[in-house]
């Protein structure tokens, strides 16, 4: 993936965060319960954050060029928000708790993308 495609995820993901934090904070605020209002909170921090990772992804490669280290982090941190924040988001709203079970997957994906991170980091990308 191009430094490019890495840079305009990391937007599209932090404004969908924005966007989705908005609709927490007033369209389900009187429609879920404050525990589930304190779930869909940690979800769009967790892709806040991740946004954010994927643009520094992004200006690294274009700063040092291909590495493989560096997307595959960038392919961590994307497919991590699907799973993590995704099935949180999917379990505020529709009530169903299994969902639950797929966010520990998302979450060792984004664990892997900062490992892979900080791999980078020490091998200077």
């Amino acid at each position: 993936m191009t430094p490019a495609f890495w840079l305009a995820l990391g937007a599209v993901y932090g404004f969908l965060g924005v966007a989705l934090g908005a609709f927490g904070a007033h369209a389900l605020k009187t429609r879920l319960s404050a525990e589930l209002l304190a779930v869909w909170k940690t979800a769009v921090e967790y892709q806040m954050y991740h946004a954010l990772a994927l643009l520094g992804v992004g200006l690294l490669l274009r700063q040092l060029g291909t590495s493989a280290l560096l997307q595959w982090a960038g392919a961590g941190f994307a497919l991590g928000v699907l799973l993590f924040s995704g099935s949180l988001y999917a379990l505020c709203l529709s009530g169903v708790r299994v969902l639950g079970a797929i966010t520990p997957f998302g979450g060792m994906l984004l664990l892997a993308g900062w490992a892979l991170l900080l791999v980078a980091a020490l091998r200077g990308a």
